[in-house]
């Protein structure tokens, strides 16, 4: 089984972890709640991990490459 490349760039990875801490953020301040925090948790938590893995399934779906790696 052939690893996955990254298909995500050092900018890109930055904004991912940085939405996903200020989303975190929101729930624990109390400012998001319910189910539409929950929805915020689960998308913070997607974009925390794929920022620091530096690899977006969704991005590899749909065939978008932001980082400058070879193929």
């Amino acid at each position: 089984m052939e690893a996955f490349q990254l298909n995500m760039s050092g900018n890109d990875r930055v904004i991912r972890i940085l939405l996903g801490a200020i989303g975190i953020l929101l729930l624990l301040a109390g400012i998001v709640y319910g189910t539409f925090g929950w929805v915020i948790l689960v998308i913070s938590i997607i974009f925390i991990l794929t920022g620091f893995i530096g690899f977006c399934p969704l991005y590899a779906l749909f065939g978008i490459k932001s980082s400058r790696s070879k193929e």
